[in-house]
């Protein structure tokens, strides 16, 4: 199994460059075709939604269909994708940051009680806990 990298999964979902763009696409039609499987990491889909809304202006909804699409893609395999499908779903359920309701989830499932923060509006989520 191969890991991709956030500049790969950007170029798929974007196609800003046609020729990195392309490349990717044919190199995913070929992983396919052999049966491959992709890994995607978390901090490569933290990274990609921090991307996908700082450089692209991606509303939230967007990012959310879009990763919704590569859990269906045989090809990927998430790291934690239960984690990834409650973020999906606590997202579309509230106003929180795409990245900070990750790293809050994933501060849950390592067993802690709250993820320390000064972010003021993610400390509203039970995820979090504001230093004062």
């Amino acid at each position: 199994m191969k890991a991709v990298d956030t500049n790969i999964l950007v170029r798929f979902l974007v196609g800003d460059d046609p020729v990195q763009s392309e490349k990717v696409k044919t190199f995913l039609q070929n992983a396919e075709k052999r049966g491959l499987v992709l890994f995607i990491s978390i901090p490569v889909l933290l990274e990609t939604i921090w991307v996908l809304e700082s450089s692209y202006s991606c509303p939230s909804h967007e990012i959310l269909n879009a990763i919704e699409q590569l859990i269906l893609m045989p090809i990927f395999r998430f790291e934690a994708p239960e984690r990834v499908k409650d973020m999906i779903q606590q997202a579309r359920e509230n106003k929180m940051e795409l990245a900070d309701l990750l790293i809050g989830l994933t501060a849950r499932d390592a067993g802690c009680d709250a993820a320390i923060t000064f972010d003021k509006d993610a400390s509203q989520s039970s995820l979090f806990e504001y230093l004062a």
